[in-house]
């Protein structure tokens, strides 16, 4: 049994985080100035944090300059994941339709292009939006990709045909315990700026911070899942407990990746970064190990 470790004042739990297979598609968006950039990307992320009720969990993975964008402007790497590439078909080209084409001067270009060393599926992406074009849409091939141009009004739209669809890890996951409220959304907050500088990751969430924390299954007949009673601080003596005496608040963080590699690398990080005062211990949510197949023990990641 490894010996109690400490971050500084800040216990590590015992446990594991436990995380699933899941797909991802990656999209690269362009537009021609930050500030469409930035509203075009909420749009797209919006109700985004859950595959338990939303369509795909999608955050920016992270922007890309001009200069090495496609099309030589301001862009962003997404990442959406779903548990199937059916069900990022389905997501996806609504999200774009809705979202990116209706957003000034945006383009949207595959950022999972065909390589030999992964194993992919593709979805159709331009190749349902072109419709939209009403008959007045043109192709264009550039190598092996394919592109649609579809007129708008202030130009055209230009979406690829199809993008990468390929396996990650989605529920990497870090539960940290506060002192007071204050204390825990400082160190949320440090957590999600430092999880968000990491490649090949999302954090998902409002802020990248989880409030609300959930348990599998429910009481109420038809949820699949509610709140996870032994964090909740003020079910303490309710229920029995997974809080440390000195918690009074916690808040979760939820990590998405392209591999189980990039997953483990943001939790580490992200409980490097939570650790301090005011956080006297980080723990994890599980089901017991039977639901994920990736099983992040806290400890082990921390160790040398």
């Amino acid at each position: 049994m490894m010996a109690r470790m400490q971050l500084g004042p800040t216990l590590i739990v015992d446990t594991f985080a436990e995380a699933f297979r899941m797909r991802f598609a990656r999209l690269v968006v362009s537009a021609i100035d930050e500030y469409w950039l930035d509203a075009v990307t909420r749009e797209l992320c919006g109700y985004g944090s859950s595959v338990i009720q939303c369509d795909a969990e999608i955050a920016v993975e992270r922007w890309i300059e001009p200069q090495e964008s496609p099309d030589g402007r301001p862009a962003a790497a997404v990442l959406a994941f779903g548990f199937n590439a059916d069900a990022l078909a389905k997501a996806l080209p609504k999200r774009v339709g809705q979202c990116v084409m209706t957003c000034p001067t945006t383009a949207v270009y595959d950022g999972l292009p065909a390589r030999e060393d992964a194993e992919q599926d593709r979805i159709a992406l331009g190749k349902h939006i072109r419709f939209f074009g009403d008959g007045f849409q043109k192709s264009k091939e550039v190598g092996d990709r394919r592109y649609w141009r579809i007129p708008v009004m202030d130009g055209e739209f230009l979406v690829e045909e199809s993008i990468g669809v390929e396996k990650g890890v989605a529920g990497g996951n870090i539960i940290l315990q506060g002192t007071s409220q204050r204390w825990a959304l400082d160190a949320a907050r440090r957590v999600a700026e430092a999880v968000a500088r990491l490649p090949e990751v999302i954090a998902p969430f409002p802020g990248g911070v989880v409030r609300s924390g959930s348990k599998v299954g429910s009481r109420y007949k038809g949820m699949v899942a509610s709140t996870n009673d032994a964090f909740c601080p003020t079910l303490r003596g309710r229920m029995e407990t997974d809080l440390v005496p000195d918690a009074q608040c916690a808040y979760e963080i939820v990590v998405d990746g392209m591999s189980e590699q990039a997953v483990g690398e943001a939790m580490r990080v992200a409980m490097e970064a939570a650790a301090g005062e005011g956080i006297p211990a980080i723990s994890a949510g599980n089901y017991g190990g039977k639901l994920g197949k990736f099983h992040y023990h806290l400890r082990e990641l921390l160790a040398p």
